[in-house]
Order: structure tokens, then sequence, then C-alpha cells
């Protein structure tokens, strides 16, 4: 049962003098507690930095979301096995000359999607007559492995004739002469190529790449790899 009191309010809901229920007590300025606002009149459930931006999704000093990460993939960067960055694509220099110093190139040329086209007598015969008939540049010592070749040239021209040029006439010689015509296109678009800036370095280099068959586990010891030689004595001076 309801008692009335004299103002004609239900004694069961009880109210303030000014209209309101105790069951929901608001402050002076009419907003209810359950809501607090700070003085900027945001709510404290979505809190904001300095800069404006929500606390739910922190992004770093670049502008990304740190929630979206950049993946490897979109940088012009890759990495090894070993965490190690390594160029998408190789970078390519112009070769330097400089005074009477010599011009020596340490060059990698990779079969397409690595297959194992290469170590055989008949496609080393073949590179090795290809490299003879492309002539503006001289082959010194390498080492031929069934998915890429190392080697060492040298240019027989002054000034040098353009690398990539003679790479590219190289190669389309054993393409053209290739006898297994369904293994068409042999070889990877790109190379590699490092300039040798002392003489010291042809030495090193080489003594590194003389034991890739070894390091492949293809041969025990490095001279038992038929696919290797040295086409020309290539010199170096300062």
């Amino acid at each position: 049962m309801s008692e009335e009191i004299p103002g004609g309010r239900s004694s069961a809901t009880p109210g303030d003098l000014g209209g309101r229920s105790p069951a929901t007590p608001g402050d002076p300025g009419g907003r209810s507690p359950a809501t607090p606002r700070d003085p900027g009149g945001r709510s404290p459930a979505t809190p904001r930095d300095p800069g404006g931006r929500s606390s739910a999704t922190p992004r770093d000093p670049g502008g990304r979301s740190s929630a979206t990460p950049r993946a490897r993939g979109s940088s012009p960067l890759q990495f090894d096995s070993s965490g190690q960055p390594r160029r998408k694509r190789p970078a390519h220099f112009p070769t330097y000359q400089s005074g009477q110093r010599s011009i020596i190139i340490f060059l990698t040329v990779c079969t397409r999607r690595r297959r194992r086209l290469l170590a055989n007598d008949s496609a080393v015969d073949l590179i090795l007559e290809a490299w003879r008939a492309a002539n503006v540049w001289s082959v010194g010592r390498y080492v031929i492995l069934p998915d890429h070749v190392h080697l060492f040239c040298a240019p027989n021209t002054f000034p040098p004739q353009p690398l990539k040029r003679w790479i590219s006439f190289w190669r389309n010689y054993v393409t053209r002469a290739w006898p297994r015509r369904a293994e068409i296109p042999i070889w990877q678009r790109e190379y590699w190529d490092r300039q040798l800036r002392r003489g010291e370095s042809y030495a090193e280099k080489w003594a590194y790449v003389e034991n890739n068959p070894v390091r492949h586990g293809l041969v025990l010891r490095a001279q038992d790899w038929r696919c290797q030689g040295e086409l020309n004595i290539l010199q170096w001076h300062d």
C-alpha cells in the first residue's frame, strides 16, 4: 500500500525538493555521476594523448599503426635466414676507373628458379664457348655449380663496354645453342656483380669461391670439382 503525503508524491518513491529521484543523484550541472567527464568534455572511457589520438590504437612516430606493422615484403630489402637484410634486387653500379688500376669484376649468375642445369660437360663446354665469343670482356677464374656460376672478368676495351650488355650477349649465346629446349629460359634475369678494389681481393675471393663445391656437399676437396678453371690470367696493378 502506498501512503500519500501532503505534497502528492508516493512515499514509496521519495523525491528531493527539486523533483529528482535519489536513486539517480545528479551534480549541480545536471549530469549523472555514472559517466563522469573531464574538464575537456571527454569521457574517461576513451583516453586521448596530447596529440588528440585515441590510446586504443597507438601509433609509432612514422605515422603507421602499431596494430598493423609493415610486412617485410613491402620493403626494398628482404631478409635471409639469419635475419640479415639483403636486397630484393641487386644494385648495379657503373664500372669505376681510377688511373692505371686494374678493373676486375666478381660476377655471379644463377639459373632461373635455381634449377640444377649447369654442372655437366655439355653445359660447361657451351658456357666456355660463349665466353670466348664474347671477347669484349675476358673471363679469368671461374666455378660452375649446378644452379649458378661464379666468375671473375676484366674489360678488353677502353673505355669498358657495359657489363650488362656483355652478360646478355653470352647468356643469349648459351640459350640459342642449348640442346634441351624444354629447359628454356635458362637464366635468372638479375645478376650480382662487385668490382674489386685491391689486388688481395682477387685471391681472397677466389679462395672463397673455389671452396663453394665443398660447402654445397658436392665434393670433399675443392680440387676434385671438375667444373672450374681459368680462361685468362687477370693481372692486378695499381
